[in-house]
């Protein structure tokens, strides 16, 4: 698949739009991930050192299963 140049500055530029809007979330997911352990340490139920690692790889091996099986 051949470009052209402006086609090529098209889809740099989206790209950078995507990552800029994905680090946005990502601030927003860390800020909400600080103020829910937070409640959860006032509540005193915050969670084992371990489980965290856990719940991260299922997360992480969940994006990398294909949909739908």
């Amino acid at each position: 698949m051949h470009l052209t140049p402006d086609q090529l500055v098209a889809e740099f530029h989206d790209a950078v739009m995507e990552l800029y809007f994905a680090r946005k979330r990502i601030t927003l997911l860390e800020e909400e991930n600080a103020a829910l352990r937070a409640r959860l340490a006032q509540a005193g139920t915050a969670p084992e050192p371990g489980a965290e690692a856990g719940a991260e790889a299922e997360a992480g091996a969940a994006r990398v299963a294909p949909a739908g099986g």
